[in-house]
Order: structure tokens, then sequence, then C-alpha cells
């Protein structure tokens, strides 16, 4: 067995040496090639870089405008309150608001992006004209591609825009952030701001009922009909139309804190008690006072009824509007402590250094890849002149050429 073993051994030892020899001559050969084709290895790559050169000079800088911002966050007041109410779940919640906070800097990256604010710089800084282009879509794509919006998980949105100027890419990005500012103005972006512009609309609405019912009773007024409503009467009617006007500035208060609060938010909870008390409370005084009002409407002629309802009216709108002109200076205050404003962290100023062209790596790029090419012709030269030699292989090659051609 041992007599096996050795001889074995002898004989995996020569074909282990063949092997060898095999591969340095293979690596000899590839050498010999490329020396053989030397002038085409380093020729296509010293041509190449000197063109590369030629190009990256005559290529005109580019410079890169930069700039930070911090879009407005959620109030603090509002998140610490939210947080309150989650109790054992503040922690969740507090890991959640990085989301939240992402979020809200993709909506403002969002308005950046906006065919609005293109439209605007356009028209700003007469791009169409520094593009050289005759159509405000092909200007607006153009500005696109010059400009990176990026926001980061740290909330912070970064505006770049490139450009031949330097001041001007640093004009288009500062641009972009007063484009943006005045864009919020307009649009009611938080819930602070959502919630001034309902109750807005709600006291506009108000405003024009209160003034259609004064014009109705104004009207009763003149043919004598108010005058027939005793003091009771008028105080009773009163007492109705604020309760009236409570339970439908509550309605509001709760349809708006649905679109943010759950169900078993206590402060909803709380704004629906409230509201059940005071319907109870407008269903006690209406049954006490509503048999004793008609019989008095009655007797005092057949405009008494329509005398009421116009008296109730005007009681109602007034107390509704003064509940709602409350809410709206409300909101308009938490408006305020919203933090609205767009903070500028790095305004961009003109670049002294271009972004583009990068003339060295240019450079070395081509190089490479022409030497890659300069090698890959050597070995397919080399090869083509071998083939030409053996009359079998020199066949296929001319049938090659032949199918290659053009015409046949």
């Amino acid at each position: 067995m041992p007599e096996q073993a050795h001889s074995e051994n002898l004989k995996s030892a020569p074909a282990e040496e063949n092997e060898a020899v095999e591969d340095q001559a293979s690596l000899l050969d590839w050498l010999i090639v490329l020396a053989k084709h030397k002038r085409l290895v380093f020729g296509i790559p010293f041509f190449a870089a000197i063109a590369a050169g030629v190009v990256a000079v005559v290529w005109p800088n580019t410079y890169t405008g930069t700039t930070r911002i911090l879009p407005p966050q959620q109030s603090a007041s509002a998140a610490s309150a939210l947080l309150t109410q989650l109790g054992a779940l503040g922690g969740l919640a507090g890991a959640a608001a990085g989301g939240a906070l992402g979020g809200r800097s993709e909506l403002y990256a969002g308005m950046l992006r906006s065919r609005t604010v293109a439209d605007n710089l356009n028209a700003r800084f007469e791009l169409a004209k520094v593009y050289n282009e005759d159509y405000i879509s092909e200007t607006r794509k153009r500005l696109g591609k010059e400009t990176t919006i990026a926001s980061g998980r740290d909330g912070i949105i970064t505006i770049e825009v490139d450009d031949r100027d330097p001041k001007r890419a640093a004009d288009l990005a500062n641009g972009y952030v007063d484009e943006l500012m005045k864009l919020t103005k307009v649009l009611a972006v938080t819930e602070a701001s959502q919630r001034r512009l309902f109750f807005e609309r709600q006291l506009l609405q108000a405003k024009d009922s209160l003034t259609a019912a004064e014009i109705v009773a104004r009207q009763g007024l003149q043919k004598g009909g108010i005058a027939q409503v005793d003091a009771q009467g008028r105080s009773m009617i009163e007492v109705t139309a604020r309760l009236r006007a409570q339970i439908s500035v509550k309605e509001v208060q709760i349809g708006s804190m649905r679109t943010f609060a759950a169900e078993g938010n206590p402060e909803l909870q709380r704004t629906q008690q409230e509201l059940e008390a005071l319907r109870r409370e407008l269903a006690r005084v209406e049954g006490s006072s509503s048999i004793a009002a008609v019989g008095r409407a009655e007797t005092s002629g057949g405009s008494g009824l329509d005398t009421l309802g116009r008296l109730r009216d005007v009681k109602y709108y007034e107390f509704l509007y003064e509940l709602l002109a409350k809410q709206y200076e409300l909101a308009k205050i938490d408006e305020a402590k919203d933090a609205t404003l767009i903070q500028v962290l790095d305004k961009a100023i003109e670049p002294d250094r271009r972004s583009r062209p990068r003339r060295a790596l240019i450079v070395l790029l081509s190089t490479l890849v022409a030497l890659l090419l300069g090698v890959i012709v050597a070995f397919i030269r080399e090869a083509i002149t071998e083939n030409s030699s053996d009359p079998q292989q020199a066949e296929r090659l001319r049938s090659i050429r032949t199918y290659l051609a053009w015409r046949q």
C-alpha cells in the first residue's frame, strides 16, 4: 500500500507542474500579443486622453447654488397634549413623530416641485431666454432637470440648482424658498391654518344669514309685529337662541375634532357630553316656554307666530356670529403659535467653485475606457491574423465579411 500511494504522488506531481507551465505560457502569450500591438494598446488611450482633455476644457462650467430649509413643524403644545392623552403609549407616539416629520417635509418638497413654483420662477428670472426654449412646458422640464430637491430623515429640505452663472444659481435656489413662502400664505397646509380657514368660512356664512334675518325682521317691524311681543317672550326667545347657537358651535367643534382625534379621545368625549347637556337644556326651555309663547302670539294677532320666528332667527344668528367670531380669533392665535414660518438654515450664496465638469475625472475615465478598448482590439486583430493563416478559418472569416457587408 505505501508503494502504491508513492506511485500515485509521482504521477500527480508532473500533472500539477504541467498546469503551472501552461498558465505561465498563456500569460506570456498575452504579454506577447500586447507587446506586438503596443502602438494600438497605448496609442488609443493617449489620443483619447488628449481628446477628453480638450472636451473638458471647452465644456462650460456649471455652478450649483444650495440652500437648506426647515419646514414648519407641528405645534409643541398640540404634540404634548396628544402624548398626554395617549398615556402609556406616549413612547410609541414619540417614535412615530419622526415619521410625521418626514411626511411634512415631503409635503413641502412636493410644493417646491409644483408647476406653480416653476412658472413663477420662469417669469421672475426669464428662464425661457436663459435656456433658449420656445415653450413654457420645455422651460419647466429644463428647470426640473437642473434642480434637485431632497428631504432628509431629519426633516431638513435641501434645494440645489445648477446654472452656468454662479449668481443666478444662488438666486434660483433662494427663489424657490421665496415662492414656497408665498404659496404657504394662500394654502392652508397646517392644522391650525385649516381650522382658521374653516371658521372664517363659517363666520362669513353666519354674517350673511344674520343680515338676511335682520332684513326680514325690519320688514316685520315696519308692520308693527315685533311690538306685540312682551318682555318675557323676548327673554325666552333670547335664551333659546343662545342655546341653539351654542349647540351649533359645539357640533362644528366636534366635526373638526373628528379629523384628528379618535372616538376615545378625552377632549372629544368631554365636548360630546357638553353638547348633550346643551340639547337637554334646550329641550327643557322650549318645553316650558313654547305653550305660553304660542298663546301670547295667538292672542296678539295672526302675525304673532311670524314675529316670534323672525325674532328667534335674528337672536340665533347674532349669538352664532358672536360665538364663531370667538372661535375664529382663537384659531388665528393657534395659527400664530403653530410655527408657520419657514426657517432658512443655509441661504444660498454665490458659489466660488464649479461643480461640473470634473475635468480630471473625465480624462481618467476616458483613458481607462480607451485602454480597455485598445486591449480588446489588439486581441481581436491577433485572432484575425492567426485565423487568416489557416485556410479553413480564412474561409469562415470571408463568410463573416460577406454577411456583414451592406450589399451582398
